[in-house]
């Protein structure tokens, strides 16, 4: 009597009726596997793609930005003139200390007297000292651009390339999806005409 269960004949073995199909999945189309495709590119652009380019783009702006600072320092620098007029304004107004345009005169190299119009906190009396701007040729020139200046701008064409670029990768994503889908729905429609009057018993007399 064989108390060890029946025998299988050599080379066969009982099918598995638990776990994943091995092989590949037939109810997985060219679509599908586009679309997974596509989501992990997305996926890879966003995390490091995006604050690759924000970085780039916002370390350009700066530097960019920078030189300018730079260049604008250089050029420039402040000498003391004196007030030719009053300016406008008064001790007893609101907006006394508002910046106001007054005309001052200084003297440049080899004596030579210049004048011009600038910005002077209102009220300043004729013949008080201000600070001004000049450039190399000793004319009135604007203050230089600051360094903050540059790092706003910095951070700000970083902040819009960031945007930019995720707006762009999530339009793309959801486009991509849609042309996708549409070939999806040909394709069921396509199959369902083949499969439904079998299926519904049409075909059958």
């Amino acid at each position: 009597m064989n108390t060890h269960g029946p025998r299988r004949a050599p080379g066969l073995h009982p099918p598995r009726l638990l776990g994943p199909a091995r092989g590949p999945n037939p109810l997985r189309r060219p679509s599908d596997r586009a679309q997974s495709w596509f989501t992990t590119l997305f996926v890879l652009l966003l995390v490091f793609g995006l604050p690759a380019a924000s970085v780039s783009a916002g370390y350009a702006a700066y530097a960019a930005e920078l030189r300018v600072v730079h260049a604008e320092s250089a050029e420039r620098h402040q000498i003391t003139a004196r007030l030719a007029e009053d300016a406008p304004g008064g001790p007893h107004r609101a907006d006394a200390q508002e910046p106001r345009h007054a005309r001052v005169h200084w003297t440049g190299e080899e004596d030579t007297r210049h004048t011009g119009t600038a910005m002077v906190s209102g009220g300043t009396r004729a013949g008080d000292p201000v600070r001004v701007w000049v450039d190399r040729e000793g004319a009135l020139a604007p203050a230089p651009t600051p360094v903050s200046t540059a790092r706003t701008m910095g951070w700000f064409t970083g902040c819009m390339t960031a945007g930019a670029m995720a707006t762009l990768l999530i339009a793309a994503r959801a486009r991509v999806r849609q042309v996708l889908d549409r070939r999806r729905f040909a394709q069921w429609e396509a199959e369902w005409k083949v499969v439904e009057p079998a299926w519904s018993g049409r075909n059958r007399r």
